[in-house]
């Protein structure tokens, strides 16, 4: 017989968008996951919450974990952090009295391993439909940033018309989209991140959220480069491909989130680890956590942070020797050696 405790956590994990709304109301969704600042509601990107998934186990929906603090739990240790609460009875308590708030489970996430399924699916299908990015209005976004790294077409691509819906429920939009391959060790295709530009002008479109994620992201990312031994990975594509104009012969990735650089997953034979950190606190604490995960592994791993608010800001108001000459010294190398 199930327990309780076991009972209430599955009742929560039914309806696990719902429990965000309520308790995570400054946060919104992104792709599979619910994207908040923090325990406390605060706006910001470094708590996420998983909404697709099994009940129970591994992946399951209602996991969250935050980059910055290296808190983690489920829906019942989210609720007992949000409150307040000092003792569990209260906990279940609170999740008792809103578990008895009639509400409808939305369909897409009833049975959640099918729904991620589909997430992937349509991923691929948005990939399949894109085009290469050379002489686009992507490539022209990027270039616009002071990237002169080679756009790897195995990585990025371009649609020219992507549906956009401000929130849920909204009539959508149709804009123009950078998109690039989310994949795992395999090199299989896991997911896509698009960031949808403005038809007008060589930037990001004016809308809440012009970057969105779809399919399995969580463990994966965008990479630049095949990775052997040596790999550095950072949170956005800007930031990896500023890197990358500095540093075209490291093999990179791109997590696409402090959240899910603090959960990525190492793949086999990796000796070195460098982590670029965005200069705020959830990208340090971020960035930490991964570091102390690959130094738990045997992986030798360190930390460099940006100067500015990422390193695409550093490239923009330096240039790429400057990046360049500052990783070398950081790897305790001549820039020379980074040829080699």
């Amino acid at each position: 017989m199930e327990s309780p405790v076991r009972t209430l956590s599955r009742g929560l994990a039914e309806h696990v968008e719902s429990v965000c709304k309520h308790y995570l109301s400054n946060g919104c969704r992104c792709g599979n996951y619910w994207i908040v600042g923090d325990v406390n509601n605060h706006a910001g990107r470094s708590l996420y919450v998983r909404l697709k998934g099994p009940l129970s186990g591994k992946g399951a929906r209602g996991k969250w974990a935050d980059g910055a603090t290296g808190e983690h739990g489920d829906l019942l240790d989210l609720i007992a952090a949000r409150e307040g609460f000092g003792s569990f009875r209260d906990t279940l308590h609170e999740a008792r009295r809103f578990l008895r708030t009639p509400r409808e489970s939305p369909p897409e996430l009833r049975d959640g391993q099918p729904s991620e399924r589909d997430t992937i699916a349509l991923a691929r299908k948005i990939w399949a439909a894109s085009r290469s990015i050379a002489g686009t209005p992507a490539e022209a976004y990027l270039r616009a940033r002071k990237i002169t790294a080679d756009l790897d077409p195995a990585s990025l691509r371009y649609h020219p018309a992507l549906f956009y819906r401000e929130r849920p429920g909204a009539v959508p939009r149709t804009l123009p989209a950078l998109v690039a391959a989310v994949t795992d060790h395999r090199g299989e295709i896991t997911g896509v991140h698009r960031t949808f530009l403005d038809p007008m002008r060589k930037d990001k479109a004016r809308v809440s959220s012009p970057r969105r994620s779809l399919g399995a992201i969580l463990g994966h990312g965008v990479r630049f480069g095949k990775i052997d031994e040596v790999v550095l990975i950072g949170e956005g594509i800007e930031t990896v491909l500023s890197l990358k104009s500095a540093l075209p012969e490291l093999p990179m990735v791109a997590a696409l989130s402090a959240g899910h650089l603090a959960a990525w997953k190492f793949p086999p034979g990796l000796c070195r680890l460098i982590v670029a950190s965005d200069n705020d606190a959830a990208g340090r604490g971020a960035a930490g956590s991964l570091v102390e995960r690959a130094e738990a592994r045997g992986i030798e791993a360190g930390m460099i942070s940006s100067l500015r608010s990422d390193f695409n800001s550093d490239l923009r108001a330096t240039s790429a020797n400057a990046l360049r000459s500052r990783v070398a010294a950081f790897l305790g190398c001549d820039c020379s050696d980074l040829d080699k």
